[in-house]
This record gives C-alpha cells, structure tokens and sequence, in this order.
C-alpha cells in the first residue's frame, strides 16, 4: 500500500468513525430536546423501587442511546435530594444495559433501513410544525446516518482484509488482551460514546479484521471508558451526586477488569454466545451488563451504605478568587465591553440562583442548618452583585451611548432584578416555608409532595434553559422559554386545583400543609416567570414578541 493509499484509508476510516459519533450525538440530542422533560419526570418518578428504577434506566438509555446522558440526568437529582442514592445507582445498573442493547439493536440490518429512515426524517425536520415533530425527524435522521457509518466502515476496512501489515496488528492485539482493553477504554472516552466505540469494534470484527479476542477486550475496555465519562462530567457536583457516579464507575470498570482477568485465566469457550465472533462480542456486551444489573440490583443498599461510609464530607476552604468580578472599570469607557462584562456578571448571578434551587427542595425533605446558610450566603452575595451591577450600568450610562447600547443597557439591568428577585423567592420564601415544615413536625402528602418535585424539576429545567440562552441567545430556545412560561402557569393552577380537592377529601396532610404547599407552588411559578425574562430581548428583536402581543390583543377583542 502506497503512502497516498495509505493516507485516503486514514482519511475514509477518520472520517466514517466521525460520522458514526455525531450520528449517534444527533440521536440522543434529539431525544433530549423533544423529551427531555417527560424522560426526567419519569426517571425521578420511578424512584419507588429497584425493578422499576432499572427498567426505567433500561428505557431511557435506550431512547437517548447514551447511558452516560441517563447518568447526568440522574445525578442532578441526587444533587437536589429528590432521589435515593440505592436508587439512583439501579437506574444507573438498567441504563448500562439499555446502552448494550441499543449496540445490538443497531447492528441489525435491512436493505431499505437506510432510506426510509433518512427520508422520513428529513420530511419530518423540514415540514414539522412543531419542536417535537423536528425533533423526531432529528432522531430518524441521526439513526440513517449510524447505518450510513458502518457501511462506510465496512466498505474501507475490506481491502485491509489482505494487508499482512494489517493482519500482523490484529493477531498481536488478539495476543495482547490487556492492551486492548486500554485502547477500547480510552476511545470510548475520547469519543465520549461507548456505544459508537462498540459498535465500530463489531463492525470491525464481521470484516474479518480483528480477531474476536482482542474485540472482547475492546468491547469490555469499552464499559470502563464509558462509565469514565460520567465520572469526569460529573468532577465538580455535589458529593451526593458523585457518590453514585463513581460507586457506577467502580462496578462496571472493575467488573469489566474482573471479567477480562477471569477470560484470560481459564480462557471459556464463547460459542454459548454465539455462532460468529461478532456476534459472540456484542452478545458478551450485553451479557456483561445484564449479569452485573441482576448480581448488584438485590444489594444497591449496600452498595449505597459503603459509598457513604468511604466518601464523606470534607470542609472546603473559601475560595480565594470568590470576590472576583466580571465587572472591569476599565471598560466602562468602551460600551460594548463593558456590556459584555455585565453580561457576564448577569450569567453568574443567574448559575448561583440555580444552585439555590437546587438545594432548596432538599431542605423540604431534610432541614439542613448548614445547606440553609448557604442558601442566605449566596443570596446576600447576589445582592451585592446586583447592587453592583446597577451602579456599574449606571456609570456607564452617564457616558455618551448610541440608542443600541442603551437599550441593551436597560435590559441587563431589568435582568438582573429579576434574578436578584428569583434569588428572594428561594430565600425569603422557600427556605421559610421549608423551615416550617421541620418546624412544626409537617409533612405533604405523597401525592402532593410529588406534584411539587415535579414541578420543581420542570422550572430548574427551564432555569438551566433561560442561562444557555443567555450564553447563545438562541431565539428558537428563546421562544421555547417563553412557551414554558406559560405551561408552567397552567400546570401551577392545575396542581392548586388539585390540592383544594384534596382539601375537600379531608386529606389530613394536605389540611395542615395546605398554605406551605399553595406558597411553594406559586414560588415555583414566579422563579420560572423571573427567569424567562432572559427570553423577552430576544424576542423583541426577532419580531416574535410583537405579533404574540398582537395576536393575544386580537383574540381579547374578538
């Protein structure tokens, strides 16, 4: 093989290998936009017991074909305290294996597969008259395309088939099972996919180029990899969050170390799992997977136990950058400088009101004297920003401005009040009626303790919304927020009616918790109002605004 050959086989194989990751990407980030909402108030639902908490896991890897996007989403609710740390660790155990079978799933080929999946979806993302329809059209889209890599692969690797240099390679990885394990690990975690690490080392393997043993070891590195990424993505979250990642990361990378270990020392035949060495690879996969869900399932509470035992609290020193401050003096005297300082200085008022919400519902389920000061520390130290933001915006508007800067001046300063606002609700309001609870020895009913969880997740969704549309200024994701308003005022009246029927019933619980719970979800309401002011700018300038306010003038008149 000449050098030019051989850089067009790098080149076709790098890029098949890319297709095959966005691919996938384009897959699960459809799902996580169409879905996203009803995937986490189903995931957090199912925290009831650990069969259903697996097999929610198992669906939901499925759908976003990612079990390391299940992972995020659970440990945010660990980080909030509305999810059991045995608990969260079985959604975990079942989305490992939702991600096994979504590599078996796309394995499986039909000749007409490829067309009917692109031109469905392109129909669908370029004629769909909503988010959700686009969206699907997205998924059917990215799933043409996995199908469109592997025969990519297919097709370049077949002339390596008669390469000697080539099949050297391959016998000694075959040999050398330890460095195959490696190298499986950290391609899934360079690609941060170990389904599309999988999935290329199979496809490899029905080419007839990599020998089954070195696959194996691949396939099994792949599970370390993976469960890597949910740990690195997840470094700086809360301990209870980390808990649970890394008691995964523990599990299925020592389970894989341990399975590769026992292959080598007794060398067991593999034609149990079946009649190819592709097939013998990705049936293994999912066996590991499987087999290490049914031995852990019964004992996640131990698990769980030794995790809190090995992995407690540690003080952490204030930080020595802690009084920073995105606002410059020095460019004051450059508007659009200093507009973006503001900016930013908005963004970061805006991620700690976020964390508040985070925290605050865990004080309803548990009273924390110590998470409670850090709620009032980080409201106080979002006044002063905000009292400095308004000096720092006025200073600026002493200045000669153009009608632009001005205009985006009073924004920001608008913007940020509203989140100093948001920042009282929590404070002021949540946090006291939280300390009432514990106060008076209170507790919601479950119906009415769920029907706030759930809500609450939905407003921090639209929380975390509202401050990457202040990074991208995104007007699709800005009329989404604005769209969110507007459900989350419907499902706040909704939920009220729903308790003063409980009230009727005589509920005993809703009686004596009954303004705690009608306060909470009108907190719940204004902190999502306050947020989605971000969008309105936005808005304005697109025109959308505008005709909305038209269109909702016409419809009172008519």
């Amino acid at each position: 093989m000449t050098e030019a050959n051989v850089f067009l086989f790098l080149l076709h194989i790098a890029g098949a290998a890319a297709l095959l990751i966005w691919s996938v990407r384009l897959v699960r980030t459809g799902v996580e936009r169409a879905f996203s909402i009803e995937l986490r108030l189903w995931l957090r639902r199912s925290a009831d017991n650990r069969i259903l908490a697996a097999c929610t896991g198992l669906v939901v890897a499925v759908m976003l074909q990612s079990s390391t996007a299940v992972a995020i989403l659970v440990s945010n609710f660990a980080s909030g305290g509305t999810i059991a740390l045995s608990l969260g660790l079985a959604i975990l155990l079942g989305a490992d294996v939702g991600s096994a079978l979504v590599a078996q799933f796309l394995l499986v080929r039909f000749e007409f597969i490829i067309p009917v999946l692109l031109l469905a979806g392109t129909g669908l993302f370029l004629q769909g008259r909503n988010k959700r329809s686009r969206q699907t059209g997205r998924i059917l889209i990215g799933l043409g395309l996995i199908f469109v890599s592997l025969d990519m692969i297919r097709v370049t690797t077949a002339p390596l088939v008669d390469s000697e240099a080539a099949i050297r390679v391959m016998q000694y990885l075959g040999q050398d099972r330890l460095t195959s394990f490696l190298i499986g690990a950290a391609f899934a975690w360079m690609v941060h996919s170990s389904v599309a690490a999988v999935l290329l080392f199979v496809t490899l393997v029905l080419q007839g180029l990599l020998p089954t043993n070195a696959a194996v070891a691949m396939v099994l590195g792949a599970n370390l990899g993976g469960a890597l990424i949910a740990y690195y993505l997840t470094l700086n979250a809360p301990l209870e969050a980390r808990r649970m990642i890394v008691s995964n990361l523990v599990l299925r990378g020592g389970g894989a170390m341990l399975v590769l270990l026992l292959i080598a020392l007794f060398a067991p035949p593999l034609d149990l799992l079946g009649g190819t060495g592709a097939r013998q690879v990705i049936n293994l996969h999912l066996a590991f997977n499987l087999g290490l869900a049914l031995l852990i399932l019964p004992v996640t509470g131990l698990v769980a136990g030794l995790a809190e035992k090995l992995m407690q609290p540690t003080p952490v020193a204030a930080a020595a950058l802690g009084t920073l401050t995105a606002l410059d003096p020095a460019a004051l005297a450059t508007p659009e400088r200093a507009l973006s300082c503001a900016a930013r200085e908005i963004l970061r008022m805006g991620e700690m009101v976020e964390a508040m919400l985070r925290s605050t519902i865990r004080l309803y389920a548990t009273w924390d004297d110590d998470a409670a000061s850090a709620i009032t520390g980080s409201q106080t130290a979002v006044r002063k920003m905000h009292f400095n933001i308004k000096l720092y915006l006025a200073g600026l508007n002493r200045g000669e401005l153009t009608e632009q800067s001005r205009r985006k001046s009073m924004e920001l300063a608008t913007l940020a009040a509203h989140l100093e606002a948001a920042g009282e609700f929590l404070e002021g309001n949540m946090m006291g009626l939280a300390r009432r609870l514990d106060t008076d020895g209170l507790a919601f009913s479950t119906t009415g303790w769920r029907e706030i969880c759930d809500l609450h997740d939905r407003v921090l969704a639209n929380v975390q919304l509202a401050l990457n549309i202040m990074m991208t200024q995104n007007p699709d994701d800005a009329r989404e927020l604005v769209a969110e308003k507007d459900h989350i005022r419907a499902i706040e009246q909704k939920l009220q009616r729903n308790h003063l029927d409980r009230l009727r019933e005589g509920l005993k619980e809703s009686i004596e918790t009954t303004n705690i719970h009608q306060e909470t979800l009108r907190a719940l309401k204004q902190i999502n109002a306050s947020f989605s002011m971000v969008a309105y700018p936005i808005l304005s300038e697109t025109g959308d605004l505008l005709s909305s306010r038209l269109t909702e003038a016409r419809r009172q008149s008519g």
